[in-house]
């Protein structure tokens, strides 16, 4: 990232100044203009002037290209920002700013790295305080602030358990539909981590007892999009009893195989995948995804040409399929679109045995002889000042 220029730390300024003078009780439009400078410096489309209309449409412009400021380095200048927005929103009656809560949140859910969602999870956290206890927004910015949490793996964080959740909406209870949507997000986002959990409990003696539940964990980690190191799976007591089965073979092919071993398997087994409830398409890009961090282990540079063949890509699909690939911070790499190749400097291992745990002794022990050889070198020069200033 560029160090920013003097208009960029000006506009910066501006905002942190506009926002303290929010908190003092004036006016919200010099923020709103503020924002508008701000956000078009970033590149977004928005214009500088005020909107004849009012804050209310000025904020509609500045909350549809607020998500522009993920670009910047400055994780505190983001929440800055956001912050800003957010003491704006609350100033607007509920009744008319419910579509602009909306939108902001939207937003904060596009968050697209861990940094970045923690940014957005304190936001919506504020937004969802800020609101009044009997407001009807809360549930949408709670429901909104849930799924930023599952994106960065803090659902503890604003989720303790179903009496704490029925409390916080005492005020105005979300109807039962609305209740129902809730609960069964969060029991999306847990049900993994619970359900291994559970299958941990079980013995080699009565791991055949836990069948169903074994099942029902493989497949609540195959669909969940956000799970792609399944190899622990593989460990636990009531997974192994299934070994021979169909559903313990399509696992062994997301924990270490590549995307050509699934589509064998979807091809003889299509019916099967089926009725598990699993999506062909959402398996695929798992698949993918799975496959190129495989390549980058043994791989610090591809071809555009070697990613669309092993992943079956489309030519005009690689690109957006390395972006999607760096935003899940698993692999890390560079994407060069002249030179038509990608250089990993590190990535994510699918699984963990005795190999990568040679490598990692390996390393450990190059970093403590290196260390050693550092220290024995300044000792050498500590030594040889020492008889300088003797001489």
């Amino acid at each position: 990232m560029e160090k920013p220029d003097s208009a960029t730390v000006a506009l910066e300024m501006a905002i942190v100044r506009s926002v303290a003078n929010m908190e003092r009780g004036n006016s919200p439009t010099a923020l709103a203009q503020e924002f508008r400078a701000y956000f078009k410096r970033l590149g977004a489309e928005i214009s500088e002037e005020k909107s004849p209309k009012g804050i209310e449409d000025d904020l509609h412009k500045i909350i549809g290209v607020c998500d522009a400021c993920f670009k910047e380095a400055n994780e505190n200048e983001i929440e800055s920002v956001l912050n800003g927005i957010v003491s704006m929103l609350v100033l607007i009656p509920v009744e008319r700013a419910e579509n602009l809560i909306l939108a902001f949140c939207e937003k904060l859910t596009k968050a697209s790295s861990y940094k970045l969602g923690m940014v957005a999870l304190r936001v919506g956290w504020l937004m969802f305080q800020s609101l009044d206890d009997h407001s009807s927004m809360r549930y949408h910015v709670y429901y909104h602030v849930v799924q930023v949490a599952r994106q960065v793996d803090q659902v503890h964080a604003v989720f303790k358990d179903v009496d704490q959740l029925r409390q916080q909406f005492a005020a105005c209870p979300p109807s039962n539909e609305q209740m129902q949507k809730l609960l069964r997000l969060l029991h999306d986002v847990l049900a993994a981590k619970v359900m291994v959990e559970l299958l941990g409990t079980y013995t080699s003696e009565n791991a055949s007892q836990a069948r169903e539940d074994a099942q029902r964990c493989i497949m609540a980690a195959l669909e969940d999009p956000t799970t792609f190191l399944l190899d622990p799976l593989l460990a636990l007591k009531p997974v192994r009893f299934l070994e021979g089965e169909l559903i313990h073979d399509l696992l062994s092919v997301f924990v270490s195989e590549k995307l050509p071993a699934y589509l064998d398997f979807y091809k003889n087994h299509k019916e099967y995948v089926h009725s598990l409830g699993l999506n062909h398409e959402q398996n695929m890009k798992k698949m993918r995804l799975l496959t190129f961090m495989q390549l980058a282990e043994g791989n610090s540079e591809m071809s555009f040409e070697t990613v669309q063949q092993e992943l079956q890509l489309r030519e005009d699909e690689v690109e957006d399929f390395i972006i999607d690939v760096l935003k899940t911070k698993l692999v890390r790499a560079r994407m060069d679109q002249v030179a038509r190749k990608v250089y990993v400097s590190s990535t994510m291992h699918r699984t963990f045995g005795r190999a990568q745990w040679q490598q990692l002794r390996d390393l450990l022990l190059s970093w403590r002889n290196n260390l050693q050889g550092t220290q024995d070198a300044m000792k050498n020069v500590a030594m040889r000042i020492e008889l300088m200033t003797q001489q």
